[in-house]
């Protein structure tokens, strides 16, 4: 019998939640040339329609995160893993950071460069993630 255990329900929610704050921001990315060709709104208008769903998906992911390194009991690991801990909680934050000032930016300019922090930063999160499950 293959009864879900509550570390099975942590890293499934997870996971889900990464599917999509990190592969929602890569599928944003390639629809933004479409949703321009459609309208100067259009673009807009996907952002406010993902960020209903990318900003639950976000805190999901940081109260997972935190349940997910207790259950590791960080002072137990070695150093390193301990120092890429360190590192993926910045990034965290940075793409969090991010994402929140792409969603506040006028620029055009600033569109993209916070746009693109927050995507890399993601990115990076993801794969930090998967050395320190590993």
């Amino acid at each position: 019998m293959l009864a879900p255990t509550v570390d099975a329900i942590r890293l499934f929610l997870h996971v889900l939640a990464a599917t999509v704050w990190v592969g929602g921001q890569i599928v944003m990315l390639g629809l933004l040339p479409e949703a321009r060709a459609l309208s100067s709104e259009a673009p807009k208008a996907l952002a406010r329609a993902f960020a209903r769903l990318s900003w639950p998906a976000f805190a999901v992911l940081v109260v997972t995160g935190f349940w997910n390194v207790a259950a590791v009991h960080p002072g137990k690991q070695s150093t390193s893993w301990q120092v890429v801990l360190g590192v993926k909680i910045g990034v965290v934050v940075l793409a969090g950071v991010g994402a929140f000032l792409h969603g506040r930016s006028t620029s055009r300019m600033a569109l993209a460069a916070w746009g693109s922090i927050a995507g890399l930063a993601s990115i990076a999160a993801l794969f930090l993630g998967v050395l320190l499950a590993g």
